[in-house]
């Protein structure tokens, strides 16, 4: 008999042996500088002040210059995390009505936030090969109702990335609409190769920013909006904390950036490397697969639909019987979420290996 404790209370009453793979949180070391840098903070006492609104000094050109717009005319608004962000930015930019162009699978929480507004997500199934927005589905879709696009990139659960052509072809449609394209790029240190919106519509281009995935800081709440200054004075207005976000965080979050050459490539080899490690255990379940390979993020979905068996039993019989803790689909999609479980693998080469080893067992048990 399964547990029926909450799955998130129950995992984190056991927060330290459980193999977390439910949240894409990243738990690979990254530079020793990072945690230094923090902790040195903490002991100046940083913390007992709050930070400037527009984050600590410096951090905003950081921010503009790892994304190569520093001096293009672009702004950055501090959040805390990528999710008040995107609400920040749904809030200020929509009315009730109006519609935005989006994905299913997605990470549904931004359509949350757009239904709040009283707008509608006009959400495209993409559960398909190449699983991703085409250029004709989006155009398509768009009507006189419609404000943005919602390009999530590379796409949270899916993996997939879309190619510079893919990108300019969209971007054409925001240009030729009169529409926003929100470009989600909490995934772009993951992928293999990216492009930024904002080389074919920068003056239309806003993105939502994350320090939650990269660099291993889901649990210190930092992100950023980054957008053309015309549009700085609005999404300012509509900012959820005038005190900026968690200043140890910025401090943290300063030096990943300052030292992403010394870290970046070898947390991209792990995660790579446990990627292989869980591909090859997929490979040796019957009626099971994934859909997108390599991923270029941090996660996968492993399609279990010609299983018949139910993503929620896998989800538990993982987490309850062997203290691994991944993700139904049904988070994730409104039309799929039957099909999937989602998997992310920033985690320690063992955690990758566990999974690897309990998934076969717990598939053979629910057969």
């Amino acid at each position: 008999m399964l547990e029926e404790k909450d799955p998130f209370v129950y995992a984190h009453e056991k927060e330290k042996e459980i193999v977390w793979m439910s949240q894409n949180t990243n738990q690979i070391k990254t530079s020793p500088k990072i945690m230094e840098s923090m902790i040195k903070a903490l002991e100046e006492g940083k913390h007992n002040l709050y930070p400037h609104r527009d984050g600590i000094l410096g951090f905003k050109d950081d921010i503009l210059k790892d994304l190569g717009l520093k001096g293009e005319g672009f702004d950055a608004l501090i959040t805390n995390g990528g999710i008040e962000g995107t609400y920040t930015l749904t809030r200020s930019m929509l009315d009730e009505g109006d519609n935005v162009i989006a994905s299913d699978p997605s990470f549904m929480p931004i359509h949350h936030q757009i239904e709040l507004c009283g707008a509608e997500p006009k959400e495209i199934d993409i559960y398909k090969d190449p699983y991703k927005l085409s250029i004709d589905e989006v155009n398509e879709a768009v009507n006189g109702d419609t404000k943005m696009i919602l390009l999530i990139d590379p796409l949270n659960p899916l993996g997939s990335s879309y190619t510079e052509e893919e990108v300019k072809g969209i971007s054409q449609i925001a240009e030729d609409n009169d529409l926003l394209l929100i470009h989600d790029i909490t995934y772009r240190d993951f992928a293999y190769e990216h492009t930024l919106a904002s080389e074919f519509v920068p003056e239309r281009t806003i993105f939502a920013c994350s320090f939650s995935k990269n660099v291993g800081f889901a649990g210190m709440r930092l992100g950023a909006l980054v957008m053309p200054e015309e549009y700085s004075d609005i999404l300012h207005k509509y900012r959820t904390n005038v005190l900026s976000a968690n200043v140890i965080a910025q401090v943290g979050a300063k030096k990943a950036l300052e030292t992403k050459e010394e870290w970046l490539p070898d947390m991209l080899e792990q995660s790579r490397k446990n990627q292989k490690i869980i591909k090859e255990a997929v490979e040796e379940i019957p009626d099971v697969h994934l859909p997108v390979y390599p991923s270029s993020t941090n996660m996968f979905v492993i399609d279990v639909e010609k299983t018949g068996l139910d993503p929620q039993k896998i989800q538990k019989k993982l987490l309850y019987e062997h203290d691994v803790f991944v993700r139904g689909g049904n988070y994730l999609s409104k039309t799929a979420g039957d099909k999937f479980i989602r998997v992310s693998f920033t985690v320690p080469e063992e955690g990758a290996r566990k999974f690897a080893e309990k998934l076969a067992l717990v598939m053979d048990d629910l057969r």
